[in-house]
């Protein structure tokens, strides 16, 4: 399988999903691709923004597309997180238009040194030290629709999905939708927590972002799924939690049938006693819950 290296460049940088946007690079199934991206808010890093926007280029900044030779709607692309190097400057971003009813009446910005090796990052402004886990905000591929698409809302075909589980030695199934799944990423985070409740993580560039591309036609997804060192997730979006509630649920279920070949009543028991419900994020229009069944889930139960 070969490695690919997409440079930096307002040609390999975009906003909005589109699938009728040529892909800056055609790979073959199981190849990996090595991307540099900007911060969510097209900088490079430390506030020095990255390349002017093109009119119509809202939202996150996106390194890509890529197509993925033999990709058809229908299949499912595989994207195994191999890598993960964020820039060493970040920022937190909060304000009352983000929280609705909550007593916080002014905006902040909080900017981050970040110490990759040392899995840090601090404010020193405010003497805030917190530990870094990097993840992507966004992957996702084309919807079929014409589009273009905002960044913001997350859909089934993946995009900002903002799952902090998603980090190296994961593994992202997403669905395609088109002829070569037309895959981007961005949206860099050194950390952030399950809601992501003020609209941003810490927000960063990423040196390197290296991942493996493998189409999967064995595999009939209609929503995202991961496997992660926490545990199988099936993630829900919807309009509100509880949409987003059933949808991540039904997922486990219908995972924890093929996995054990039991009854989907049965099912729902097991996940009552080792299925977590987590809120993914509250901030994105579109609302997202994922399940986690950890790795050790029936070794529990059956002791």
């Amino acid at each position: 399988m070969a490695t690919h290296q997409i440079d930096l460049s307002r040609d390999t940088v975009h906003g909005p999903f589109d699938r009728h946007r040529a892909p800056v690079l055609t790979v073959a199934s199981g190849d990996t691709v090595i991307y540099e991206t900007l911060s969510a808010g097209w900088e490079r890093g430390r506030g020095t923004r990255g390349f002017e926007r093109d009119e119509g280029d809202q939202g996150h900044a996106l390194s890509g597309p890529v197509a993925v030779a033999g990709a058809e709607p229908g299949d499912v692309l595989q994207v195994d997180i191999v890598a993960l190097h964020p820039a060493d400057h970040g920022w937190t971003w909060a304000g009352p238009w983000r929280v609705p009813g909550l007593d916080v009446h002014d905006e902040v910005r909080i900017d981050w040194e970040i110490d990759p090796d040392g899995r840090i990052a601090r404010a020193e402004k405010y003497g805030l030290l917190v530990p870094i886990r990097p993840f992507m905000g966004v992957m996702g591929n084309a919807p079929a629709e014409p589009g273009p698409h905002d960044t913001g809302p997350p859909r089934s075909v993946g995009g900002n999905l903002d799952c902090r589980e998603l980090v190296p030695g994961s593994c992202l199934f997403l669905p395609v939708a088109v002829e070569g799944a037309l895959f981007s990423v961005g949206d860099g985070h050194a950390a952030q927590a399950d809601g992501e409740v003020s609209g941003t993580a810490v927000e960063c560039a990423m040196e390197r972002v290296e991942l493996r591309l493998t189409v999967r036609k064995d595999l009939r997804f209609t929503m995202p799924e991961a496997i992660t060192p926490a545990g199988y997730i099936t993630i829900g979006l919807g309009a509100t939690l509880d949409e987003a509630m059933q949808q991540a649920l039904g997922g486990m279920l219908d995972h924890l049938q093929q996995s054990t070949g039991l009854d989907r009543h049965v099912m729902l028991a097991l996940a009552s006693l080792v299925v977590d419900l987590r809120v993914t994020q509250i901030v994105n229009g579109t609302v997202g819950v994922h399940a986690l069944l950890p790795p050790d889930a029936f070794q529990q139960v059956r002791l």
